[in-house]
């Protein structure tokens, strides 16, 4: 039984105390949870039985924790998976793992050298479609890859900013594609791969907050390949998706849906005979926009654990769309085209004013 404990208990440590906590996880329990704000700890350690922490240094010198899910704000995660890691903790930490590129390197460097495991959660990995459309990938159905687009169209209120003092600033959070297009970002450069260059925009439309809401880019990829983004929480009412598009010489597959969770197309010039049920059979549409991928992501991290395997996604992976997302702040300050290669200048994500 590996034995978690939450370091931060915010509007994403829900999701993960339902999974941990709820006993959905084979393998897993949760044992404690940490925030300096007691009222929160207090709230989820009540409602799962478990020991409730008020000071990092006491929550991780608990012997009963074996991996520290950090849920901190974005600009925290540095100094906490550090810490983390020199407590003997193995680290699963949320999107994204840091802000500045020289702090992900920290966190790497720190957990490599305490000899412990270091995940960057990014569920969407494994919802169900995005792994069929993986697999429809390595077996060669898209051909040559053309272009790639995400979407993400969602609705975050002037609310949602000022319920935290950290959210939508540049030392602790970033805008729409540090925060919550960054799972997105990390899709299209999986399925792609290696990024040659980046050229965005960016505006804040509608929130009042330090960073943008609002964002578009143009990528070239090194196959050859072009991709977009296009990243909004300016959407009013409601959300309206979250999605993939995947276009080769030889295929299309859009996924969709709030999280990147519902196919919406799925077409080759070579069929095969389970294509047409490929929609029926894998594609769900999930209440919200954390979708389903975290249960299968913890399981993942479960079987790493248990039998020694590699994580599918790693400091060093994660590291990969961070820097992708530097390289877009870096565009928008500039207003030029950026290599991905590059050294931050102008860029403020992770810069405290």
């Amino acid at each position: 039984m590996i034995r978690f404990g939450l370091l931060g208990c915010g509007r994403i440590a829900k999701r993960h105390s339902e999974l941990l906590g709820g006993n959905h996880i084979d393998g897993a329990r949760l044992v404690a949870v940490c925030d300096t704000v007691r009222s929160r700890a207090d709230a989820i350690a009540s409602k799962f039985g478990v020991a409730a922490a008020y000071d990092v240094d006491d929550f991780l010198a608990r012997q009963d924790i074996d991996v520290v899910a950090v849920l901190t704000p974005s600009g925290m995660h540095p100094p906490h998976v550090i810490a983390c890691a020199r407590a003997g903790k193995h680290v699963v930490v949320e999107k994204p793992m840091a802000l500045r590129l020289q702090d992900a390197d920290d966190m790497v460097h720190a957990c490599d050298a305490a000899g412990v495991k270091l995940f960057v959660v990014k569920q969407n990995r494994f919802n169900v479609p995005v792994v069929r459309a993986r697999e429809a990938l390595e077996a060669g159905r898209f051909g040559r890859l053309i272009l790639g687009t995400v979407r993400v169209r969602w609705c975050r209120d002037q609310a949602y900013y000022d319920q935290d003092a950290w959210r939508g600033t540049w030392a602790y959070d970033g805008g729409v594609l540090s925060n919550q297009a960054s799972h997105h970002v990390d899709m299209l450069e999986w399925f792609f791969g290696d990024v040659v260059s980046v050229h965005a925009r960016a505006v804040t439309a509608l929130a009042k907050i330090e960073a943008e809401d609002t964002a578009v880019a143009t990528l070239k990829f090194r196959n050859g390949a072009l991709g977009i983004i296009e990243a909004t929480t300016a959407v009013r009412p409601t959300d309206l998706e979250g999605s993939l598009s995947i276009l080769g010489e030889k295929g299309a597959v859009e996924i969709a849906g709030f999280a990147v969770n519902q196919i919406r197309h799925w077409r080759f010039v070579e069929e095969l005979a389970t294509d047409k049920d490929v929609i029926e059979k894998f594609s769900v549409n999930p209440p919200n926009v954390y979708g389903f991928g975290h249960q299968a992501y913890y399981q993942h991290v479960i079987d790493c654990l248990v039998n020694q395997r590699s994580a599918l996604v790693d400091g060093l992976e994660g590291r990969k769309s961070l820097e992708l997302i530097s390289a877009l702040y870096e565009s928008i300050e500039t207003g030029a085209e950026v290599p991905l290669r590059f050294a931050p200048r102008l860029g403020r994500l992770g810069v405290v004013s």
